[in-house]
């Protein structure tokens, strides 16, 4: 599988100014290009060893979702140019066990 991230903003209706919320959509460009045919399942805002009710990602990766998760936020880093993204990107990756 090659993982990446798509990161998308979501704005409310009555704010175009300051995003509602950012969305981290894992995507396998090994099955397509495009989005959504290679939409894999979203990455959660926080990240937990033990869930009651595991995520749709923590049940894709299982004991490997820590390590999966921080390499697609360090590369989503890398690549990112806006600012708010990076600091949700930086947010995400402290908040890591």
């Amino acid at each position: 599988m090659d993982l990446k991230l798509r990161i998308t903003k979501h704005y409310s209706s009555d704010s175009y100014i300051k995003p509602k919320h950012i969305r981290f959509a894992i995507i396998d460009l090994d099955r397509s290009p495009d989005y959504p045919i290679n939409f894999v399942c979203n990455l959660p805002k926080s990240i937990k060893f033990n869930e009651r009710q595991p995520s749709n990602f923590s049940k894709k990766f299982g004991d490997k979702k820590i390590e999966v998760a921080r390499k697609l936020l360090k590369d989503a880093l890398e690549t990112e140019d806006d600012t708010e993204i990076k600091a949700e990107i930086e947010s995400r990756l402290r908040s890591l066990p």
